[in-house]
């Protein structure tokens, strides 16, 4: 599951009831999840740099619980810069000095309250980042201290292929990248790539930002403080509805609902690991976790929806 929206985060998530995110965890494990995908950055307020919410949730769960081991807890590196998406020509050792890779691994490790990180991922990715060395070190330096098992990427938003040489590395076991219905791009390079060197694949944004959630419509209007409101301003909007209601059509035995034929789409491809939809409340777990059955669509299908590719960039760049 992701976990962004989880402890709300100031102009992009709000409206979470914590005591509610907590029980979705809670629902989550009990139905059979077992991967947890967070960041430092995640709930972030810059009067409050040492506090990380949605790990420090997560962390709270982990205790009560007890269930650490039965979990694969991924987090993720923010760039120092704070840029979003990473910028060409700024060098790794400016977004990820070697100093902020060990302090951001030490700040998840205390928020999430647990000795060992099984996946950390760097939060955004230039493939030019690897002509450098220092980093390369620093991580292999932290995986043989003890505190993290696996590297991965985060890559930057419907850019597949930004991420092949850092692959080629071999140091890399994991690429984070944006699929859905509506992003289909990956298909073509980025999941024959990684099963060729063997990196898992977890998708992100499986339901568009909620896109693809069955809920939105031309009537739909978003809290302040959500960032959804510029991600579907205007004209946006409009499209989204009536593609939506194209796919409603295919609605049916295969998928009954738009998440499920969204998220049955996904791991209808062998190459993907996981898939990380964003949950805050339990009937979502309940939902979200009733899909992970094995069950495929049907290549007719997916050969239909294939017809229903969207690509596009709603995302402020910053």
């Amino acid at each position: 599951m992701g976990t962004w929206q989880l402890a709300n985060d100031p102009n992009c998530w709000v409206g979470s009831d914590l005591k509610e995110s907590l029980r979705t965890l809670y629902k989550f494990v009990e139905l059979g999840g077992n991967f947890i995908d967070t960041a430092w950055i995640y709930g972030y307020q810059e009067g409050q740099p040492e506090e990380h919410a949605s790990e420090e949730l997560i962390g709270k769960f982990l205790k009560e619980t007890g269930k650490r081991n039965e979990l694969i807890i991924a987090t993720k590196v923010p760039g120092k810069n704070m840029k979003w998406p990473a910028w060409k020509g700024i060098p790794i050792s400016e977004v990820f000095p070697d100093d902020w890779i060990v302090k951001c691994v030490d700040d998840s490790l205390r928020s999430l309250g647990t000795d060992v990180l099984d996946l950390v991922q760097f939060h955004v990715w230039q493939d030019d980042f690897v002509k450098e060395d220092g980093w390369k070190e620093t991580i292999q330096k932290i995986i043989e201290s003890g505190k993290v098992k696996h590297w991965g990427i985060s890559i930057n938003d419907y850019q597949p292929t930004n991420c092949f040489q850092a692959i080629d590395t071999g140091l890399i076991s994991t690429i984070q990248f944006i699929f859905n219905i509506f992003h289909q791009k990956p298909t073509a390079r980025l999941l024959p790539y990684a099963k060729e060197k063997n990196i898992g694949l977890i998708a992100r944004v499986p339901l568009d930002e909620g896109g693809l959630s069955g809920t939105i419509t031309l009537d739909t209007k978003f809290a302040e403080g959500d960032f959804r409101r510029s991600y579907f301003a205007g004209d946006r909007l409009e499209e989204l509805v009536k593609r939506t209601d194209e796919l409603n059509k295919l609605l049916g035995k295969e998928a009954k609902t738009l998440p499920e034929l969204a998220l049955r789409y996904i791991l209808s491809w062998d190459e993907v690991s996981t898939v990380i939809p964003g949950i805050r409340k339990v009937k979502y777990a309940e939902e979200n976790t009733a899909v992970s059955d094995g069950r495929k669509l049907s290549p007719k299908m997916m050969s239909e929806l294939r017809k229903h590719a969207w690509e596009r960039n709603f995302y402020e760049i910053s």
